[in-house]
């Protein structure tokens, strides 16, 4: 609520904020890995980039270069990611090796998970990791939990 109005708030839409070193090679690294398609870019004279769109799947993602001296850097040189984006594709197995051809690394080969889904990871060049999965059963969230529970048995 607005403590003003007492509306409620609304939130439209969320829009995941990358930062990179080399947001350049990075657009063309996601437009190569998972069908990005850039939507603007905003580069300062310098080439430096201080902020794009770009959309894959139906998402919308924004990303800018570091800009160290406003505390702004990327998984590199923080030293890893505290996240991971998840993209649920069509074919998994194609999408992981689209994305390590295009410069990915992988984290965690695909496999079937009890979940109901085939899934696995990468890492970008940029450090930013990606959870790349495809439905392979429908699976209720009961179902699921008494899986999660009997994998600790």
């Amino acid at each position: 609520m607005d403590t003003i109005t007492n509306a409620p708030i609304r939130v439209h839409d969320v829009y995941p904020y990358l930062r990179v070193c080399g947001a350049a090679q990075a657009i063309d690294f996601y437009r190569r890995a998972f069908g990005a398609k850039e939507l603007f870019r905003l580069t300062e004279p310098s080439g430096r980039i201080g902020h794009a769109e770009i959309k894959i799947g139906n998402t919308t993602l924004m990303l800018s270069d570091e800009y160290p001296e406003l505390g702004i850097r990327g998984p590199l040189a923080l030293g890893g990611t505290s996240f991971a984006i998840h993209l649920h594709v069509d074919r998994v197995d194609a999408v992981m090796r689209q994305a390590t051809e295009a410069g990915a690394t992988t984290v965690r080969q695909a496999a079937d998970h009890s979940y109901g889904e085939r899934s696995g990871m990468v890492r970008d060049p940029f450090g930013h990791e990606w959870l790349l999965g495809e439905q392979i059963e429908s699976v209720t969230p009961e179902e699921m939990q008494k899986r999660f529970t009997a994998s600790f048995s």
